[in-house]
């Protein structure tokens, strides 16, 4: 814990902070505490990186759900999650979902069938495994279950 710190150099840093990469309210919040701010010395850095237009819990949900659908090829479901674990509103999470086209999304579960049926048999339970490492990835049993009837 950082002790003796001031109100600006917090703001120093969290600056320093957030211009590093998109950061959400709660990981603000987070940082702020383990550099010994609470109270009303906390929510003035926080409302200041909002002022400042380095917070923006909105433009950090779109950013992830970007981020992870065409990086880590996560699906909607895992992709929510990871919002509400940020303790993003409901509201900026149906926003960031706008991030991915439905055209992209059906690609990238075609793409991950394919690349996962090459490893693995036909059989029923290689099958079963299939929907379950997507179900993993975050995708819908709906989606999958289309996408593998238009692979036949």
């Amino acid at each position: 814990m950082a002790v003796g710190l001031t109100v600006e150099e917090g703001k120093s840093l969290m600056r320093q902070y957030c211009n590093f990469q998109e950061r959400c309210h709660k990981d603000v919040r987070t940082k702020g505490l383990g550099l010994g701010f609470r109270g009303e010395n906390l929510e003035e850095i926080i409302a200041a990186m909002i002022s400042e237009g380095l917070l923006d819990e909105e433009r950090y949900a779109r950013a992830l759900a970007r981020g992870k659908f065409r990086n880590n090829y996560w699906g909607r479901i895992k992709i929510i999650h990871a919002l509400k674990q940020h303790a993003i509103p409901e509201y900026c999470i149906k926003k960031a979902l706008t991030e991915i086209a439905e055209d992209d999304y059906q690609a990238t579960l075609k793409k991950l069938i394919a690349a996962k049926q090459k490893t693995i048999s036909s059989s029923l339970k290689d099958q079963q495994k299939l929907i379950t490492y997507l179900l993993q990835k975050g995708f819908e049993y709906e989606s999958i279950q289309s996408a593998l009837l238009m692979e036949r």
